[in-house]
């Protein structure tokens, strides 16, 4: 009934459909075809080389970091965004988007000044701890986290809005101090929004390319991502190995993201 009653909606769903198809299905469908031009033999192949095996584990490893570092980042941040009322917070709450805003490559120039051995941070980071954060993993970590944070803070602030102050006063009302009114009452609300904005963050970060090369060093087996080495598959026109590559990029992200679904329905259950 109530699709009748909206003018054209039948020609807008069947527009919609067409479009994520073009858009979405046609170039997975691709993706998921052009590597068995090798045959089976060929991809197993392509796949269990070393570089590949070592540059996949980069990446999602890196990413995976990034995002769990980015948790108790965007936890603080949209905290201080919804329930502090300080001078600058528009200002922060406006940063928080600049990730979305600024490209890539400009993002890992600039992080890569940063953290250089002659950088602002990097020199006393090194100086201090012995720390060298630019064209090494932990340089990819630091980039990652900058993309990431922004999905952790604007999946969780919503949540932490609509959730209010009446849950802390009451726990409050009933002897809980501070933390562990946070503890068991604000943090238990926010899990399945933290798991959200993990698994956006985490899809960010594994395929991220601009605000990488340029601080990861790019050295095989050690710094070399896994977008990159498709990058320079397609580069020795290699299109079947590169489309190898970002197969495998793409089923283990989606066995991630089911995994992190199930979770966050097992905790939002938990809560019912």
């Amino acid at each position: 009934m109530t699709a009748r009653a909206i003018p054209g909606f039948g020609l807008s769903i069947g527009i919609a459909l067409l479009w994520v198809s073009l858009i979405v299905l046609v170039p997975l469908l691709a993706l998921a075809v052009k590597p068995w031009e090798m045959g089976v033999a060929g991809v197993l192949r392509s796949l269990s080389e070393e570089r590949v095996l070592a540059s996949l584990a980069l990446s999602f490893g890196t990413a995976a970091l990034a995002g769990l570092a980015s948790l108790p980042i965007g936890l603080l941040l949209a905290y201080a965004i919804v329930r502090l009322r300080f001078p600058g917070r528009r200002i922060l709450d406006g940063m928080v988007d600049l990730p979305f805003a600024l490209p890539t490559g400009v993002a890992g120039i600039a992080l890569t000044a940063l953290f250089a051995p002659n950088g602002w941070l990097g020199a006393p980071l090194a100086a201090a701890f012995g720390w060298k954060i630019a064209f090494t993993p932990a340089g990819i970590v630091v980039a990652l986290v900058f993309v990431a944070l922004p999905f952790i803070v604007r999946t969780v602030e919503p949540v932490l809005r609509d959730l209010g102050r009446d849950a802390e006063e009451a726990a409050a009302t009933l002897g809980a101090t501070r933390p562990q009114a946070l503890a068991r009452v604000v943090l238990p609300a926010l899990a399945p929004a933290l798991v959200s904005g993990f698994g956006l963050g985490f899809a960010r970060a594994v395929g991220e390319y601009g605000s990488v090369i340029f601080i990861a060093g790019n050295m095989p087996m050690v710094s070399e991502i896994a977008p990159l080495l498709i990058v320079i598959r397609l580069e020795q026109f290699d299109y079947a190995g590169a489309a190898a590559v970002g197969l495998a990029m793409l089923v283990l992200s989606f066995a991630v993201l089911l995994a992190l679904s199930v979770l966050q329905r097992l905790l939002r259950r938990g809560r019912a």
